[in-house]
């Protein structure tokens, strides 16, 4: 993994949080305590590496970001030099789409986390990454989870498709998920704008709470960018340790909206039936003795 790039954040806490039970003695933070108005008692050393990642980042996705997702930034109106409070960031989600932030554990299974996503509950974990780990971090973090995700909530047809995602993942097989996995890694995750011009800009909040994502899904002319076929989509594998090799792009965030009203799980039983496509990476390298040996260590 390269230790310049904070995307292997969102990459392990999709690939263990949102979609694999993960034993939680896997991850070496701990959220911190929620208050009963739900605030968090962030340090001053908290405060200052949120400070560094948002001015970092916000300079990254100049010029890079939808115009949806900067909207919903100016709505959240999150601080610089604080990290920001749930219940100020409740406030505006709950106003602008009925959604809430949920304080959770630093990993939880999936069955929690669709359940969450069903009744309009974000997770977020409770703890920020320290200076140690500014540019790399196995867990997701509160700054992946409020910056990277919370200013698309604020949109209307982007919520419904999240509801629409934690809906169908509460009720479905274990099979049927990793199928809509894919379609939620490649939306919400990895997803891109291309308008009839053109005209490229990024909503997936693993790219934007990136800086190396962000550079390379806007401007890499090795990466494959095609229209979204939700069938096609869902019979794209991916690697979570590496620069995505495709993304896929949709015209309006209003697209996710009418993805919503599909039968979803009819198409994942097609893609089912299909097969894969042939991935565009390579087998992921295995690990020699002394590494395993290292890591259980």
């Amino acid at each position: 993994m390269r230790k310049a790039d904070c995307r292997c954040l969102r990459a392990i806490f999709y690939a263990r949080q949102r979609h694999k039970a993960v034993n939680v003695k896997q991850s070496k933070y701990q959220s911190k305590p929620v208050d009963e108005l739900g605030r968090v008692a962030w340090s001053v050393q908290e405060n200052d590496v949120w400070r560094q990642l948002v001015t970092r980042q916000l300079a990254c996705i100049k010029d890079k970001a939808c115009q949806e997702y900067l909207d919903g930034l100016r709505m959240l109106d999150l601080p610089h030099d604080t990290v920001p409070q749930i219940p100020d960031v409740n406030a505006v989600l709950m106003r602008e789409t009925g959604w809430q932030v949920a304080p959770v554990p630093a990993l939880i299974d999936f069955d929690h986390f669709f359940a969450l996503l069903a009744d309009k509950k974000f997770p977020a974990a409770t703890f920020l990454r320290t200076k140690e780990d500014f540019d790399y971090l196995q867990e997701p973090d509160y700054f992946h989870e409020i910056f990277g995700h919370c200013a698309m909530l604020t949109h209307p047809a982007f919520a419904e498709f999240t509801h629409m995602y934690g809906q169908l993942g509460k009720k479905a097989t274990p099979k049927e998920r990793v199928y809509l996995a894919r379609l939620y890694w490649f939306t919400v995750e990895f997803g891109l704008l291309s308008d009839s011009q053109g005209n490229r800009s990024i909503y997936g909040g693993g790219i934007l709470s990136s800086p190396a994502e962000t550079e390379y899904a806007f401007n890499s002319d090795k990466a494959v960018r095609k229209p979204l076929e939700v069938i096609d989509v869902m019979r794209t594998p991916y690697r979570i340790d590496i620069m995505q090799p495709i993304y896929f792009t949709i015209e309006s965030i209003d697209d996710l909206f009418a993805i919503s009203q599909r039968d979803l799980i009819a198409d994942v039983h097609q893609a089912m039936e299909l097969g894969l496509h042939a991935p565009l990476f390579p087998p992921k390298p295995k690990k020699t003795e002394q590494q395993k040996e290292t890591q259980h260590v």
